[in-house]
């Protein structure tokens, strides 16, 4: 059973690689023989049973879709993963697997191990559209363009400084994206109700190394705390509207009444099943499909935030597909808005043609020099 004709056309490969059973699973394991693992190195457990955990996860092949079945019963991915994982165990190994830990610490340092990787990918495909139209702001700095108020004609501007307006919209976007990231994507270890009972005492060194070998960061437990997870799912829809402001304007500099700037011709792109002489800006359809269905998902995480006491029952378990399926529109808007900018074809006959038509002159008034501010490059 697949979805990729549901994900596919809005989200990339690799995304939806980070995000898939496989990968859910093979982190759900890894956090339990970095558990173990961080146990033994504390004197909880022998080494010999770490080792036996690591190899017992190691060889043990899990059915996704049986797995599914039984955490729909279950109310959670980790009591039937860890009930397979000890039927491959025996004896002190089966009993020291998963000690100190509960469900949730599994989901959600599984769920910050899935935004690492996201993060990663998205923020790449972004920078890659910063560069793309810093350099066409440049380039046109000097071309006094049309400029558009309430979308109606207004004063001349550089059509370079609508592209660095843009591409700083998005850097903004990354960097509060970056932060949140590096600030929320930690570990979770609690266990039970948060206390870290179980670990001997030496719970916060047990976390610190467990999210060494996860590549996350410490920090206490956070079970009902679900600020981080509102922040990161914030900024990556604020990210998915700077996309989508860059597409707005490139759609409507598209129309044929304008004809200012198009989309780069990528096979397979932008034709029309029925009308063969349209050329359909399909890149910034993809990113303003995700700017429209993104204010509503985060919505979801925002009303999450309630949390009730030690934990939650409703709310933390909503974050994982929310939080997903904002990565998976991210990335589809960013990759497809990094082509659209690398290849971004400016007509300069159009944009002369159009701005001598509404006779309002060259005046572009000190466009260059917010370009320059705005690019961090030196103004001629």
């Amino acid at each position: 059973m697949s979805d990729l004709l549901r994900l596919r056309p809005v989200a990339t490969p690799e995304m939806i690689a980070v995000f898939d059973d496989d990968a859910t699973i093979a982190h759900a394991c890894a956090f339990e023989v970095a558990l173990a693992r961080a146990q033994a190195a504390h004197g909880l457990i022998p080494e010999a049973v770490a080792r036996a955990i690591a190899e017992g996860v190691a060889a043990t092949r899990i059915d996704p879709a049986m797995l599914a079945d039984e955490a729909a019963l279950a109310g959670t991915l980790a009591i039937p993963l860890v009930a397979r994982l000890r039927a491959t165990l025996t004896g002190e190994a089966a009993q020291a697997l998963h000690r100190g830990a509960t469900s949730q610490d599994v989901a959600d340092s599984v769920l910050m191990m899935q935004v690492r990787g996201a993060h990663r990918l998205v923020a790449g495909d972004g920078r890659r559209t910063c560069d793309a139209l810093a350099g066409h702001a440049t380039a046109h700095r000097a071309t006094a363009a049309v400029g558009r108020t309430l979308l109606q004609d207004a004063m001349p501007v550089a059509f370079g400084l609508r592209l660095a307006q843009a591409a700083v919209g998005i850097a903004d976007a990354l960097e509060l994206l970056d932060e949140a990231v590096a600030q929320h994507g930690v570990i979770q270890l609690g266990g039970a109700a948060g206390t870290r009972a179980g670990l001997g005492g030496c719970g916060a060194a047990i976390a610190r190394r467990v999210a060494d070998d996860l590549g996350l960061r410490t920090a206490p437990p956070w079970h009902a705390r679900r600020t981080g997870v509102a922040a990161i799912g914030t900024s990556v829809a604020i990210l998915i509207g700077a996309l989508g402001k860059l597409a707005r304007d490139v759609s409507l500099l598209a129309q044929n009444a304008i004809g200012e700037a198009q989309e780069p011709v990528i096979a397979g792109r932008g034709g029309s099943s029925a009308m063969a002489h349209k050329r359909n800006p399909t890149g910034c359809q993809v990113a303003l499909s995700a700017a429209t269905r993104a204010p509503g998902l985060v919505a979801s995480l925002l009303a999450g935030l309630p949390q009730e006491q030690e934990r939650g029952l409703g709310g933390w378990q909503a974050e994982g597909p929310v939080l997903t399926e904002l990565f998976l529109l991210a990335s589809g808007s960013a990759a497809a808005m990094a082509q659209v900018a690398e290849g971004l074809e400016i007509d300069t006959d159009a944009i002369v043609r159009n701005r001598d038509a509404a006779g309002m002159g060259e005046d572009m008034g000190e466009s260059a020099a917010i370009i320059a501010e705005l690019l961090g490059i030196e103004e001629d």
